[in-house]
């Protein structure tokens, strides 16, 4: 199997998977013949079709064939490997879990948690900024992932 970074780094590749994408979101079938694509993108047959047998290779989409026809359709299960890659990035020190032990022994209630912060103030600041940072970040990678998640 290629390697999903590098099927998904030509910006061609990636238009094809975001009008496939919107195939999916508009259409019943979600799927597109190659003439569609064509049209669609502007670019010429040949290198729609070639740039679809590097998502084909990668199976990031599925072929059907019908007479002289080919339907291509989006399969998002591949790119699961780039959103766990990209949430990798994401995730900080920060995320730490704090334990009832933790807790216990720095004195604090277990009863009013959420308005009381169990670490010490620069550390409590230097989390909110990291959680603010991560925030930002994950806005678009989990706008990217969403658009490449399968719609009910």
């Amino acid at each position: 199997m290629s390697d999903i970074f590098n099927v998904i780094a030509d910006a061609t590749r990636r238009d094809i998977l975001v009008t496939l994408l919107e195939a999916k979101e508009t259409r019943k079938d979600g799927e597109l013949r190659v003439s569609d694509l064509v049209e669609e993108l502007q670019i010429s047959q040949p290198t729609v079709s070639k740039h679809l047998k590097v998502l084909r290779d990668a199976a990031v989409v599925t072929v059907r064939e019908e007479g002289a026809a080919r339907y291509y359709k989006l399969d998002v299960e591949p790119l699961q490997e780039v959103e766990d890659f990209v949430l990798s990035f994401l995730i900080t020190d920060a995320d730490a879990e704090i334990t009832v032990e933790y807790i216990s022994e720095n004195g604090e209630n277990l009863g009013d948690l959420e308005s009381q912060s169990v670490l010490p103030e620069p550390v409590s600041q230097a989390a909110a900024e990291v959680g603010r940072a991560a925030a930002l970040a994950a806005k678009p990678v989990k706008e990217l992932v969403a658009r490449f998640r399968l719609r009910g």
